[in-house]
């Protein structure tokens, strides 16, 4: 007798958009990474605790050497967060991930990062006075008036954990959106319905988008990469209809 072959497959292999953070080190010291990564955990765990992450190595002068770098890695492994590559760099960068047996990995979304002052990391959930912070754009290239097509509508409510993108165009929402649920546009958001999870605009870099809400009660803000994350909205603005935009290297938000 023949044995039966199965011509099932073994698995699907699929590529999309992908939500990871960006650790962009700026000084090579593995106990103050840590003990940063783990304050912004602590005060945000919702956002951070066993977060994607990517370590990034080009703002050093000099690449460390593999157990150094093998150091930083245990760090955000200890703080809490999972690192799963390293940024996209030098050749040098290339050949340290295949000795280190990790992929690299581009810029997709480094929401979380600032950009001045300290050991980079995700940053920490902060009260609304607090000024924008900057963070990479979802691509790492620089990208002028990116929204040419016709805007994406999406009809009722974004649920939680699903995340909806808007490439290279505006994006229009009839409904709400949930906690933990994720819009993001290469161009402006338009969302007429409550945002209660967090929504992106200006992907790419485009500084002139804004996002318009009708009921604020977001997590999260960013355009262009500069963010605000709420853990409690100011009472003028809560539930109320605001639009969101860049003046200079602030994120402003202000009732309609």
């Amino acid at each position: 007798m023949n044995a039966r072959m199965d011509t099932q497959d073994a698995c699907d292999l699929r590529f999309g958009q992908v939500g990871i953070a960006n650790v962009r080190i700026k000084r090579v010291d593995a106990a103050a990474l840590c003990e940063e990564l783990e304050r912004r955990v602590r005060t945000a765990p919702q956002m951070f605790s066993r977060a994607a992450v990517v370590l990034d190595l080009s703002h050093l002068l000099d690449l460390p050497d593999d157990g150094t770098v093998d150091a930083l890695l245990e760090a955000v492994r200890s703080a809490g967060m999972l690192p799963v590559g390293l940024a996209y760099g030098t050749s040098e960068v290339e050949a340290l991930s295949r000795r280190m047996g990790l992929p690299l990995i581009a810029k997709f979304r480094a929401a979380y990062e600032p950009a001045e002052g300290g050991s980079a990391a995700p940053v920490a959930a902060a009260p609304a006075p607090e000024p924008a912070r900057r963070a990479e754009p979802v691509r790492s290239e620089p990208v002028a008036a990116v929204a040419t097509l016709g805007a994406q509508h999406v009809d009722g409510t974004v649920r939680s954990g699903q995340q909806v993108y808007a490439r290279d165009r505006d994006l229009v929402v009839t409904g709400a959106i949930a906690n933990a649920a994720e819009v993001i546009a290469d161009g402006s958001i338009h969302i007429y319905g409550s945002l209660r999870g967090r929504a992106m605009a200006g992907a790419q870099g485009d500084e002139k988008a804004r996002i318009y809400i009708s009921e604020f009660r977001a997590e999260l803000v960013a355009i262009a990469g500069h963010y605000r994350v709420f853990e409690e909205i100011p009472k003028d603005l809560e539930g109320q209809s605001v639009q969101c935009w860049l003046d200079g290297e602030k994120l402003l938000i202000a009732k309609l």
